[in-house]
């Protein structure tokens, strides 16, 4: 019966074409007439969330009258009804928040110790347990050539409490692309899929500025959101006789539900000028990392919406050194407060998707959450013509 009803599970995500109509949205900023990345959208009637590629870009299946929700922290939120739009090129322009500047805010306690009261009530409302139906792809990038490219389409069912998460992983579609040379292929893993979500609900990626020495490296602010008076900007940035590579942070969060809505860090250019390159075997010299995950709010639900990494190194061999270069993307394309049934065989427990073989019963990286750009089409197509 568990098996019937996985069946069913993975049947019931497989796009029906005949059913619904395909949208393709490109949005804007009304001023500067530019492409808007990271724009959270929601279809309201199914609960289909998508975010929108650099080019702004969207594309779904709709079926029926369902009002289209757009969000950002950036930006005022707006809603579209699908009579509005036409078959192809739908431009939906949102106006900017962020007209004034930002204003510095006095708090009663140091913004770290703020912080941390954040991180705790955030753990403390997501939903668990809950299922998020996630799109993950990653590229794989050699000495400046992709050479391996990778997604799939999951669903990880999340349990525990405050103290520790747990995630049980089903994968329902996959591909992969590429080969990758032995001696690098421990570099090139990406996302590690069995402890992803238990960083993410714990904020694990913020514990650098949590720590209490941080103080010491650390120059904390908090700013409020000009016309957006739910939002407040907490930034943690190295001070300038700090020592390391260290990132700079910042952390956008609903100052009323004191819940976190974004957190986004990359390696600070000034401790990335001063940090002296490590030539012993083995060693990785980063060069590059970048860092975002974006959590939604809605009604009662708090949960993980996409995460962005994006790393690069100089890894040190005996006889030469090597340019490896990771880039994932993780989006939640469903959220539900239902378990799903399985059977232990069925649980994928690798590390990265790259240990699985292909599975592809329909063409799910179309309508996966996160339309590909034209240069990730080239990089794929071009990667795939050289297997």
């Amino acid at each position: 019966m568990k098996n019937i009803l996985f069946v069913l599970l993975l049947v019931s995500s497989i796009p029906m074409v005949a059913q619904k109509t395909e949208r393709t949205l490109v949005i804007k900023d009304i001023d500067t007439q530019l492409p808007i990345e990271d724009v959270t959208v929601l279809v309201a009637r199914t609960k289909q969330i998508l975010l929108s590629n650099k080019e702004g870009e969207v594309s779904f299946m709709i079926n029926g009258n369902s009002n289209i929700q757009f969000s950002h922290p950036s930006y005022v939120e707006m809603t579209v009804r699908p009579a509005t739009l036409k078959q192809n090129g739908n431009v939906i322009y949102l106006k900017s928040s962020l007209n004034n500047l930002d204003e510095l805010v006095v708090t009663r306690q140091h913004p770290q110790k703020l912080l941390k009261s954040l991180v705790a009530n955030s753990i403390k409302k997501f939903n668990v347990p809950a299922r998020l139906k996630v799109y993950c792809r990653e590229f794989f990038k050699l000495n400046d050539v992709y050479s391996y490219y990778t997604d799939g389409l999951l669903n990880f069912q999340i349990v525990g409490d405050q103290k520790k998460i747990n995630s049980t992983i089903l994968v329902e579609q996959n591909r992969s692309f590429g080969v990758l040379e032995d001696d690098v292929s421990a570099d090139l893993l990406g996302y590690n899929l069995n402890n992803i979500m238990e960083n993410y609900y714990t904020f694990k990626y913020l514990a650098p500025i949590l720590d209490p020495k941080a103080k010491d490296n650390y120059y904390f602010l908090v700013r409020s959101y000009s016309e957006n008076n739910a939002y407040y900007v907490l930034t943690a940035t190295p001070l300038d006789n700090s020592k390391g590579l260290l990132d700079e942070f910042k952390i956008i969060y609903d100052n009323d539900k004191k819940l976190i809505i974004e957190v986004s860090s990359k390696i600070s250019d000034v401790s990335l000028s001063r940090n002296i390159a490590n030539n012993k075997i083995g060693a990785k010299n980063i060069y590059k990392s970048n860092f975002k995950t974006t959590y939604r709010v809605e009604d009662t639900n708090y949960f993980l919406v996409s995460s962005k990494e994006e790393i690069g190194f100089e890894k040190v061999y005996k006889k030469e050194t090597k340019n490896i270069e990771v880039r994932n993307y993780l989006v939640t394309t469903n959220f539900s407060n239902q378990n799903y049934t399985y059977r232990e065989p069925q649980v994928f427990k690798n590390k990265a998707l790259m240990n699985k073989g292909n599975s592809i019963l329909s063409n799910y990286w179309d309508f996966s959450g996160l339309a590909t750009t034209e240069e990730e089409q080239r990089i794929i197509a071009l990667i795939e013509k050289k297997m």
